[in-house]
Order: structure tokens, then C-alpha cells, then sequence
């Protein structure tokens, strides 16, 4: 049942914005810091995690394989929550910081299509 996905991805999503918020106090900011990537992160690891209630063919697994497909529009989502406006006026270096993000993104995808087909 798709229901078993949104309570997976629910439960990432909360995680992942709460251990965000407590790495970005542990870093002296009051801002979330990479809570959107790490929920992305449980929701994979979710998706590959074959346990019992988890496998492939049983209602949890369905709904989490179903939700794992739709986890990119839904992490975009999320980050449109974001004020980009405000990273913007912050100056060149998170400029710098979203630049060198997309580029070493763009640089993995051959290395993964590579790993992909051993």
C-alpha cells in the first residue's frame, strides 16, 4: 500500500529536518543545514533495505518502492522552501557553494553510469 511509503517518507522527512537543525545549532547557525539531503538519504536507504516488512511484493515494500521513484520531485519540493533569496544576498560564497554543487553533480553522473553497469 502506497499509505506504508508516505508513513516512510513522512518519518525521513521529519528525521531528516530534525538532525538538519541539530547540525546547523552545532554549527552556531539557526538555520536547517542539509536536512532536505539527508532525509533524501533515509528514503534511499529505505528503498534499499530489504528487511522483512520492507521486501519487494509486501504492502510496505510497495509503497516504499513507489515513493522511492517520487522522492526527487518531492525533495524539490521541499527545497523550494528554502529562501534562496536570502542565499543569494549572502554573498559570492554561497553562490560559490551552490556553482560547485551542480558541477560535482554533473561530474558524478558518468562515474555512477559506469558503477551502474558492472
Amino acid at each position: 500500500m502506497v499509505v506504508y511509503g508516505v508513513a516512510v517518507l513522512a518519518g525521513c522527512t521529519l528525521v531528516g529536518l530534525y538532525v538538519g537543525d541539530l547540525l546547523g545549532a552545532a554549527l552556531g547557525l539557526q538555520a536547517n543545514v542539509g536536512g532536505v539531503g539527508i532525509a533524501m538519504l533515509l528514503m534511499i536507504a529505505c528503498t534499499n533495505l530489504r528487511a522483512a516488512p520492507l521486501r519487494p511484493g509486501t504492502p510496505a515494500g510497495n509503497g516504499v518502492d513507489f515513493w522511492s521513484l517520487m522522492y526527487i520531485p518531492i525533495i524539490v519540493a521541499m527545497a523550494a522552501q528554502q529562501n534562496v533569496a536570502a542565499a543569494v544576498s549572502g554573498g559570492a560564497m554561497a553562490m560559490l557553494a551552490g556553482v560547485a554543487a551542480v558541477v560535482a553533480g554533473f561530474a558524478l553522473v558518468p562515474v555512477l553510469a559506469r558503477m551502474a553497469r558492472k
